[in-house]
């Protein structure tokens, strides 16, 4: 198998902030990918760590980067959802650290065949596995009412012009290929962004965390990370778009506010923090890295640790 290009995002400050007192004991990397995290934190002398992810070519690329590493690195097709029952078939009931890496790959948009993107055309998949036999993108685009469709675009891609784009797919459809749906969604535009950004991004990133439910699965996933840490232990979650980073960033919120009721105030619902914030404002990638790496421009790191 041919490595294909992949470069980590804020791979120093992942690791300067999940490992502050040097290496631990059992990490979870829960967004393999090409193993480039994995790669580096057991390089930085972590005893072991469980990498996870849907995607068979992600995985087999990540067995050859990590394949000196023995049994350190374990690799497993799941997804983090699932992170608790898959680190417990390891005998593993607590981790020092989780790392979550969400979004899209690289390697994922540069693989025509995969249909996460139009710069390469390909067929209208988006699945990050087949193997679910979750609805792709195609079967969305192509069954959905306007209004359905529209509602993503509003919520998954913050797209203004949501309605306009749905009624021109709905006439313009059946889709089978990326490409064929970017110039429509083109041709629906009213006028040309001036922002340098493809008219249809947004609709596609819609499309993506609909096809795969992205949203939900991270709000289920913050909570049982933070359970499934030992006390002091730290999860650091990387994000690319805002609608992750808002939820993130409200979980941790959330369970880094305590309520302590005055005295006298009884009826007041008290509530303890579960943990605290390392990163009070996301960490984003440096200018060098953003030249190095355009991809990386979006990114913010959140980093948070378990009270003990």
């Amino acid at each position: 198998m041919v490595l294909m290009s992949h470069i980590s995002v804020l791979l120093q400050e992942t690791l300067d902030l999940l490992l502050p007192h040097g290496p631990v004991h059992r990490v979870i990397d829960g967004t393999l990918g090409a193993g480039g995290h994995t790669k580096a934190l057991l390089d930085a002398g972590v005893d072991e760590v469980l990498g996870l992810d849907l995607d068979t070519q992600a995985l087999g690329i990540a067995q050859e980067v990590l394949a000196d590493y023995g049994d350190r690195a374990h690799i497993v097709q799941g997804s983090y959802r699932h992170m608790r029952q898959l680190a417990e078939d390891l005998g593993w009931h607590a981790v020092d650290g989780i790392l979550l890496d969400l979004g899209v790959s690289s390697m994922q948009l540069d693989t025509a065949e995969r249909g996460f993107a139009f710069r390469h055309d390909g067929p209208l998949d988006m699945r990050f596995t087949a193997a679910d036999n979750r609805p792709s993108a195609a079967d969305l685009v192509n069954a959905w009412d306007a209004d359905a469709l529209a509602d993503i675009f509003r919520r998954y891609g913050e797209e203004k012009y949501a309605g306009r784009i749905a009624r021109e797919i709905v006439s313009k459809r059946p889709f089978e290929r990326t490409q064929q749906l970017a110039d429509v969604v083109r041709e629906a535009m009213p006028r040309r962004d001036k922002s340098g950004i493809h008219p249809a991004t947004r609709v596609f990133q819609a499309l993506r965390i609909a096809v795969n439910d992205e949203l939900r699965v991270l709000e289920e996933t913050l909570p049982m990370a933070v359970d499934l840490l030992v006390p002091d232990g730290r999860l650091a979650v990387i994000s690319f778009h805002s609608l992750e980073d808002r939820i993130v960033k409200q979980v941790f919120k959330e369970a880094s506010t305590e309520i302590i009721a005055p005295p006298g105030m009884a009826s007041i619902e008290e509530k303890e923090a579960t943990i605290d914030l390392v990163t009070r404002k996301p960490l984003m990638p440096s200018d060098a890295e953003i030249a190095a790496n355009p991809r990386s421009r979006s990114s913010k790191l959140r980093v948070i640790q378990k009270r003990a």
